[in-house]
This record gives structure tokens, C-alpha cells and sequence, in this order.
């Protein structure tokens, strides 16, 4: 058990903490990023105009969801890019669920909650950073 938990300090855990974090949300992010680069964003342009927004700020889901995740996973101005991130997630609970934010679905969970958890993500790595295992440091 001793080395079990020597190993594990030796790792350094809150930069692989940081690390993990970074490309999970990064990760996923992307994923979301590359489906709208296929897909296109005529849907959220859609979701703006109708809650009062410019149909022009859809193109930052390209920035939100490919260029920032993209550096979050090389460790690159991570702060700024969970900045980013968090922003997105803001705007697409707004113009996505609006009035729905304590929606359930019929499993249980919140509506909002990937989004949320994708928020709640970037918020984190606002505040820790990236760790050392990343190419700004």
C-alpha cells in the first residue's frame, strides 16, 4: 500500500489533475466543434435570432469549439481558453434551454446538464491552470 501511494505522489497529482481535466473537456469540446464544422451552424444562428442575439455570433462556436479546445488540450493559454469555453457554455444554455434550466429529462438528470458540466469544467481550469504538462509552461 506504501508504494501504491508513493507512486501516486510521485506523480505530482494536481498536474495530472490538470492534465486529465484539459483533455476531457478539450476532448469533448472538439468532438462538438467538428460535428457543426460538418454539420454548420444554421441551427444555432437559428436559436440566436429567435432569443434577440445577432446570427452572426454563431461563428464563435468555431472558436469556442475547435480553436480553443484545440489549445486546451496542448496546454496552451489554458486559462484564457477555459475563459472561452465558459463563455460558450453561457451563451448555449441561454439561447439553448433558456426557461428550462431546471428541466429534468426522463431519466432524471438535469437538461442542461452537459453543458453545465462543460461550464463548470472550464470554471475549474480558470482557477488551477493547466499544470505543468502543457506547451505554455
Amino acid at each position: 500500500m506504501q508504494s501504491l501511494e508513493s507512486f501516486f505522489a510521485r506523480l505530482h497529482s494536481y498536474d495530472l489533475s490538470a492534465l486529465l481535466l484539459r483533455l476531457a473537456l478539450g476532448g469533448l469540446m472538439l468532438m462538438h466543434g467538428i460535428h457543426k464544422l460538418k454539420n454548420g451552424i444554421g441551427g444555432i444562428e437559428k436559436m440566436l435570432v429567435n432569443n434577440g442575439l445577432p446570427e452572426f455570433m454563431a461563428y464563435g462556436t468555431y472558436i469556442g469549439e475547435i480553436f480553443s479546445p484545440a489549445l486546451l488540450i496542448l496546454g496552451l493559454y489554458t486559462r484564457l481558453n477555459a475563459l472561452v469555453i465558459a463563455l460558450t457554455m453561457v451563451v448555449a444554455i441561454y439561447v439553448a434551454y433558456g426557461s428550462k434550466l431546471l428541466a429534468l429529462t426522463p431519466q432524471g438528470g438535469l437538461l442542461i446538464e452537459l453543458p453545465l458540466l462543460f461550464l463548470v469544467g472550464a470554471i475549474a481550469l480558470i482557477f488551477m491552470g493547466g499544470g505543468k504538462w502543457g506547451l505554455s509552461r
